[in-house]
This record gives C-alpha cells, sequence and structure tokens, in this order.
C-alpha cells in the first residue's frame, strides 16, 4: 500500500508541475508568436498606407523657413532599415503595372511571375508563402496592389524561442521528476508510520483479545456441561465465536497490508475453482442455496493459488449469506484476453438499493439489503486487495434490480 501511495504521490507531483510547464511554455510562446504577427502585419499596412514604400525622414519634413508650421514627421524605427520587402501592382488581366525590387535582394524580376500568380490565386487579403507574408488589395478599378513583407528573421526568433522553451521545459521536468524521486519518500513518511502503527494496534489487540476470547469460550463450554443447554448459553458462545472470527478476519486485513509479494506459479485454476465451489456446497445446502457453476476446463493461470482460492471462498460465503431465501447461486469462470475472469451471482433482496461502489471499503455493510448475514464488511475488502496484487480488477453490479453479481478480472 506504501508503495502504491508513493508511486501515486510522484505520479501526481510530476503530472502536475508537467502541466503547468507545457501551459507556461504555450502561453509564452503563443504571445510571442501573437505580437511577431502583429508586427508584421503593421508593418505591411505602413508600407501600404504609403504607396508601397516605408516612410522615410528627407528634406521634405524640415520647417518652412517662410512658414514656422511643421509637417507632420513619421517617426522612423530602427527596424524599418532592415525591412525587406518588395510590391507588385497589377490589373485583372496579371499585366504587371509596377516592380518595386529595391528593398530586398533575394527577389529578381523572373521571380516576380511566381509571386504574381501567389497573389491572384489569393485575391484580396492577407496570406503566407514560404517566409513571406504578403497583402493583397485593390486600389482602383480593376487595378490591385500586393506587398510580399520577408518575415525570415522574425519567424526564426520566434523558432528559435519555442526550441529554447521546450528545451528548458523538458530539462525543468526532469529535475522535478528527480527532485519528487528524492524527496517522495519523506513526504509520505508520516503516513508510513501512522500506517506502521495501525497495523501493530491490530497485531496487539489481536493477541490481547485472543487470551480472553478463549477463556470466555472454555468457561461457557464448562457451564454448559454443567447445568445442560441454555439459549443464554448459547447466544454467548455464538457472540463469542464471531468476536474469534472478527480478531482473525482483522490479522488477516492488516496481513494483506504488509509490503509481502505474493509468491506466483502456474497452476489449474479451473480445478481450484472447482474444489472450492465443492467445499462450501454443504455449506449452501444447509442454507437453502444450490450453487451452480460454469466452469472452462484445465484453465492455466499464474498468480498466488493459496490466495486465488481465498478470494472464490469469499465471494461464495459472501454469496451464501447473502442471497435470498431458496435462490440459487451462480459461479462461473471463463478465459479472457491472456487471463481469467470469475463471476458470482446471486438474487438478493432490496438489490437496487445496494451501494455497490462502497461494498469493498471496509466494514461497510448494506444493511437495506444485507441482513442475513453474520459478516464484518471485511470479506470484500480482502478480496479488492487479492485482486490487486494480481494486477486485476473486482467490481459489483446489481443485475435487474433483483441480484448482485462480482465480476473479477485476472490478467
Amino acid at each position: 500500500m506504501i508503495k502504491k501511495l508513493r508511486k501515486k504521490f510522484i505520479l501526481m507531483a510530476i503530472i502536475s508541475v508537467a502541466v503547468v510547464l507545457v501551459l507556461l511554455c504555450a502561453i509564452v510562446n503563443i504571445a510571442n508568436y501573437v505580437i511577431t504577427d502583429s508586427n508584421t502585419t503593421q508593418t505591411i499596412e505602413t508600407i501600404f498606407n504609403n504607396q508601397g514604400n516605408l516612410p522615410v525622414f528627407n528634406e521634405q519634413n524640415k520647417p518652412n523657413e517662410q512658414n514656422d508650421i511643421q509637417k507632420p514627421m513619421p517617426k522612423p524605427h530602427e527596424s524599418d532599415y532592415s525591412t525587406r520587402y518588395f510590391v507588385l501592382r497589377y490589373d485583372d488581366e496579371g499585366n504587371i503595372s509596377q516592380k518595386m525590387l529595391d528593398n530586398i535582394t533575394t527577389v529578381t524580376e523572373e521571380d516576380t511571375e511566381t509571386y504574381l500568380k501567389i497573389a491572384q490565386n489569393h485575391g484580396e487579403g492577407y496570406g503566407s508563402y514560404g517566409d513571406f507574408k504578403y497583402y493583397v488589395s485593390q486600389i482602383g478599378s480593376g487595378k490591385y496592389m500586393a506587398i510580399f513583407l520577408d518575415t525570415y528573421r522574425e519567424m526564426h526568433s520566434v523558432y528559435t524561442i519555442l526550441i529554447i522553451s521546450i528545451i528548458a521545459m523538458v530539462v525543468c521536468i526532469i529535475l522535478v521528476c528527480i527532485a519528487v524521486l528524492l524527496f517522495s519518500k519523506k513526504a509520505v513518511d508520516p503516513v508510513v508510520k501512522n500506517n506502521e502503527k495501525q497495523k501493530q494496534f491490530i497485531t496487539d489487540a489481536s493477541h490481547e483479545l485472543k487470551t480472553p476470547i478463549t477463556v470466555i469460550t472454555t468457561s461457557l463450554k464448562v457451564l454448559e456441561m454443567e447445568n445442560g443447554k441454555q439459549k443464554w448459553i448459547d447466544k454467548a458462545v455464538s457472540q463469542t465465536q464471531k468476536l474469534s472470527e472478527l480478531v482473525n478476519e482483522l490479522v488477516k486485513l492488516s496481513k494483506m497490508d504488509e509490503e509481502t509479494k505474493p509468491v506466483f506459479s502456474e497452476f489449474n485454476i479451473s480445478r481450484a475453482v472447482e474444489e472450492t465451489i465443492d467445499s462450501f456446497k454443504d455449506f449452501a445446502k444447509e442454507n437453502s442455496h444450490k450453487i451452480s457453476a460454469d466452469i472452462e476446463k484445465d484453465l492455466k493461470y499464474k498468480g498466488d493459488e493459496y490466495a486465488i482460492r481465498q478470494l472464490l471462498s469469499i465471494l461464495i460465503d459472501n454469496a451464501v449469506k447473502y442471497a435470498s431465501e431458496n435462490s440459487p447461486i451462480e459461479i462461473a469462470l471463463k478465459s479472457y484476453k491472456k487471463g481469467v475472469i470469475i463471476t458470482s451471482k446471486n438474487a438478493c433482496e432490496n438489490a437496487d438499493t445496494i451501494e455497490t461502489a462502497k461494498l469493498f471499503d471496509r466494514f461497510y455493510r448494506a444493511d437495506k439489503a444485507r441482513t442475513s448475514g453474520g459478516g464484518f464488511g471485511i470479506g470484500l475488502s480482502i478480496a479488492q486487495s487479492i485482486v490487486e496484487e494480481h494486477k486485476g480488477e473486482i467490481k459489483a453490479e446489481t443485475v435487474d434490480n433483483n441480484s448482485i453479481k462480482f465480476t473479477v478480472k485476472l490478467k
């Protein structure tokens, strides 16, 4: 249990940190891309608004000597001097009327035909081609302007930041994994100590209770021999037996929680199921039940045979105790993928009121529907522990609102 708890703690911590880092990386890179794209769009709009040119500082912006009123002077940005772009003006028929290639060296006269086709096929609006982001707009009747902006450096910067952030994220996740692995033992240490104290308490209490229970049982037998059978003595004996069973169940449950690995070996699970059912037939008959078995022959399974027999005993005992009067009990064993599947089904009063999800909780009993038995609500919890040791799963479900079915899948 402690190992499982530690694994869950490590897994949840790593997943939590990884999710946060992935989200942070995504937000940073998306924001960076949006800002870069917005800047390139703004640059294209500036070129378009200036008839295919970036605004520059020249003599026309100086104050007039005869009039001290100064014309509005656009403020050039440093990036404007490194902006590479070209502009094409053309008509509906695809005839280029002007090629403005002064601000780029990688595009030749011959290349303009290719870019013209791209602009014509795209139509008005923004688009992208290779390292270029372009904008096509109608500037007159049947006349168009296409502005191609080289965004290689901007996008290269975006990709560089993306790669660096991903590498940093992976390194951080690895460092977090190492840190969590190193400190996880200390994190679950209080739970480990508390669990050990609980197991020690159960063990000590069980040993302390066994002696007085034995003494009481012996005294009751002597009293019965001297005074004959009496209903009060019978009741006391019955309750003492129940108390003894409870102590044994608690010890068994405590041992199930210990970090001991079951001994796995291949055995004939079909025979194990049949033998377990045979051992319960008389007990079932005494309680007015008949066990019907549907067992697939000669199935082999690799697991702890003693634990599997105990699992079957718990399921059959549970069915006999809580089945409706004179109702049959159905036990089945079938092959399932690479493992086996075991089912136990029996009629049950008020089955529709049973909270099946809680049946495997320790000391839980569905009183409204399970009043006939003398169990303590521990058996199914032990069964679940056995199934989990074998990397399987167990579930309970109601069938037709009048029966309960337990399904065990063992891998």
